[in-house]
């Protein structure tokens, strides 16, 4: 495939973002309408939440590919490579098949308007499944739920992950507010699992599901988890299952609540697929996700993480004052507008020796001499290096062989920073 066709149909999908987040479903639905509703011939799995959907997604993905199934994944945003938002058995979808889906979805009639870059993407990757004729598609929304663009979805089990305060412009201002919407991917009789610690939020979800007659499932009050600080795993106690011995290959406390709600996924999956359970041992244990506490084995050590909201920081500043309290730590950290930049860096810089203050290439990341003015009243140690790949060669050249770089605040941060390192030839 003509490599200057690929990149021509990316900078036109990149040029729709001038068109900037529109919520709704009318051009979506007139789009796949014409596609000849691709999303129809395959069962799905629709994931929502404010954290933890890409890693849920990507597992329940790999625990159906071990199990012998082919299956279609779809998440947003990508690190490095547009590619990387649809896969199928574990691959990126090629630029050849990337310029194809493009052009195919560009020809349909969008509608009132012009499609958004979301909708393109989501229109695309659903065109792709269809093609290639998968058995499942693990579908991850944008944001919110009701309106996203992925809510066109049958799904044979929703999943929220989890609630909290963010896109409030978008999504409304209070807990309550931003689970209704996220409920919004509820469909009847289809059962929902979610891992909403707040009771607020748990409400709203088990309401809708109510009103859908969809059965409810929550983290802590229909299964559990009992971890094993020994061996790093955990038993799972499911609806219908106990399931000692689990591993998750992801780092993280977080991660373990989030591999419990996979495993309640695969309880109700049970029901109607053949997936054993040394399948979903394999894939919960085998299943990557980039940019989630991601430790590179350089000298120093690189940890990168996308922690891009409150919630997510709060995570990560845990992991480093539980896990990595006796190295000195160098933060590399840009955040975007509309995050609660004060709130993060006060979770973050504490656990730090020092920060680089950067900025993503994104019309919707701060300033980071905005950043400077919250951050010099936490940590002395403060410098500005506005590009993202400046910022991670000067951290890796003047930290201590026995530091560690964290790159953190956002995934457009993490995904610049991986190409930088790729290019030093020390991304592994």
């Amino acid at each position: 495939m003509d490599q200057q066709r690929y990149q021509q149909c990316l900078n036109e999908m990149y040029g729709l973002r001038r068109f900037g987040i529109i919520l709704g479903l009318d051009v979506i639905r007139s789009m796949l309408g014409y596609l000849d509703n691709p999303q129809d011939k395959f069962s799905t799995i629709h994931i929502a939440g404010t954290n933890g959907k890409g890693s849920i997604a990507s597992a329940m993905a790999n625990i159906l590919y071990h199990a012998g199934y082919s299956v279609g994944l779809y998440t947003s945003p990508h690190l490095v490579r547009f590619n990387e938002r649809i896969r199928i058995n574990n691959k990126e979808i090629s630029n050849k098949d990337v310029v194809e889906a493009y052009e195919t979805v560009k020809a349909a009639h969008h509608g009132p308007r012009e499609a958004t870059f979301f909708e393109y993407t989501t229109a695309m990757a659903l065109h792709a499944f269809g093609k290639a004729d998968v058995d499942w598609a693990v579908i991850e929304t944008g944001m919110g739920g009701r309106l996203d663009a992925t809510n066109s979805l049958q799904p044979a089990v929703s999943i929220i992950s989890n609630i909290s305060m963010e896109h409030r412009f978008y999504l409304g201002h209070t807990i309550s507010q931003i689970a209704g919407e996220k409920a919004g991917i509820i469909k009847t009789k289809t059962p929902v699992i979610t891992g909403a610690r707040q009771k607020a939020a748990a409400d709203v979800i088990r309401r809708a599901a109510k009103s859908k007659s969809a059965p409810f499932f929550r983290l802590g009050e229909h299964f559990r988890v009992r971890r094993n600080a020994k061996s790093g795993g955990f038993t799972y106690y499911g609806m219908e299952n106990v399931w000692p011995g689990m591993h998750t290959r992801l780092t993280g406390n977080h991660q373990i609540d989030n591999a419990a709600i996979v495993l309640a996924a695969c309880e109700i999956l049970k029901r109607r697929a053949s997936i054993e359970l040394s399948a979903i041992r394999e894939g919960l244990k085998t299943h990557q996700w980039p940019g989630r506490l991601e430790m590179l084995n350089t000298i120093p050590a690189i940890l990168i993480d996308g922690a891009h909201n409150l919630m997510a920081a709060r995570h990560l500043a845990r992991f480093l004052k539980e896990q990595m309290g006796d190295r000195k730590i160098t933060l590399v950290i840009g955040i975007l507008d509309d995050k609660p930049y004060r709130s993060m860096l006060q979770s973050l810089l504490p656990q730090c020796h020092r920060v680089i203050l950067t900025r993503p290439i994104i019309d919707r990341s701060l300033p980071a001499e905005i950043l400077y003015k919250t951050g010099k009243s936490i940590i002395d140690r403060l410098e500005i290096i506005p590009d993202v790949a400046d910022a991670v060669t000067y951290a890796y050249n003047t930290t201590e062989p026995e530091g560690l770089i964290c790159i953190a605040g956002s995934l457009y941060v993490v995904g610049e920073a991986k190409e930088a390192l790729a290019k030093m030839n020390i991304s592994r």
